[in-house]
């Protein structure tokens, strides 16, 4: 274990920030920390660097820390020198330094960038010479502030895919804050999510995909859909609804939204809507249709009695 707190609580000014958080970082492992926006996220990223304080709890680390903040701003030399002036503040000896940074550019896939001037970069190009710098000092625990923001979907795709390799390190831990889904399923062993500057939810993605623990969690998680089954709630995403003609429900298509791989539908039914996504052609509005669901997560409904470890199943035996 390279990092963990326990209680931790932070504070800007008199409003409380962070509360009761606690988590581990392990060598070997890269962890995302999701949530939305003023969720907390950067702010339990700088208390775990250790650039903010915390107002209770404790944090114990373990090994040299590395940060890349989310802005990504590179002075005005070239990119070489970008990534020597930072092992030049770790103190890393001169005649290391143009080694160790050409290695760490080439790992970005950015050694042909190591003689351009800063300014000249793109933005793609400019968040590679910036994650260089922090893996160049070669940290026990890297951190990383939405390393991906700030560029257009395609560059920020190439850029997901080409670095996965380079942050990741059987050496060190590894915390990436994330802002989007797709960014945390491809980057992490396991997901972090925190809401109202509290956490949780921690497991792997498929594990949280699958098993939400708790309704806000899924939610969060792309569950928009939402069936009343007397005490329980099942909340549904478009994968778990597939218009089947044979299918065992009966639906109304409130709306349909082409998409770029199909049409999105909201499905009235009774006791709710959820949402699919059809083949073209697709039903459109006013179409009665049928469907299965596939899977879903059941939940209590506020003040009911059902459990949400026994619900799941109960809540899908309508179909049948």
């Amino acid at each position: 274990m390279l990092l963990s707190c326990e209680h931790l609580s932070v504070r800007r000014g008199s409003r409380e920030v962070l509360s009761d958080i606690g988590l581990e970082l392990r060598a070997g492992e890269l962890v995302a920390l999701l949530g939305p926006n003023g969720a907390g996220k950067s702010t339990l990223l700088d208390a775990l660097a250790g650039s903010l304080p915390a107002a209770s709890g404790t944090i114990e680390r373990h090994g040299r820390i590395a940060v890349a903040l989310q802005s990504g701003d590179l002075a005005r030399r070239t990119a070489r020198a970008n990534v020597t002036a930072a092992l030049a503040w770790w103190g890393v000896p001169r005649a290391e330094r143009a080694a160790l940074a050409g290695a760490a550019l080439s790992l970005l896939g950015a050694g042909h960038l190591a003689d351009r001037q800063a300014d000249s970069l793109s933005g793609g190009e400019r968040r590679r010479v910036h994650l260089a710098r922090a893996i160049a000092v070669r940290p026990d625990i890297l951190m990383l502030d939405e390393p991906f923001a700030g560029v257009d979907a395609e560059t920020r795709s190439a850029l997901l895919e080409e670095s996965v390799s380079a942050i990741r390190s059987a050496a060190r831990a590894t915390l990436v804050v994330v802002h989007d889904r797709t960014e945390a399923w491809a980057l992490a062993d396991r997901l972090l999510i925190l809401l109202d500057g509290r956490l949780v939810a921690s497991g792997r993605p498929e594990d949280l995909l699958e098993r939400p623990p708790t309704a806000a969690v899924a939610r969060f998680l792309g569950f928009d859909g939402l069936l009343e089954d007397g005490d329980g709630i099942l909340l549904t995403r478009p994968p778990h609804v597939v218009i089947d003609p044979d299918g065992p429900l009966e639906a109304r298509v409130a709306r349909a939204i082409p998409q770029e791989d199909g049409v999105r539908l909201a499905l009235v039914l009774e006791g709710g809507t959820v949402y699919g996504v059809a083949e073209r052609p697709a039903p459109r509005v006013g179409d009665v249709v049928r469907l299965r669901l596939a899977g879903g997560a059941a939940f209590p409904r506020e003040g009911g009695t059902t459990t949400a470890a026994d619900t799941r199943s109960e809540a899908l035996d309508r179909q049948e």
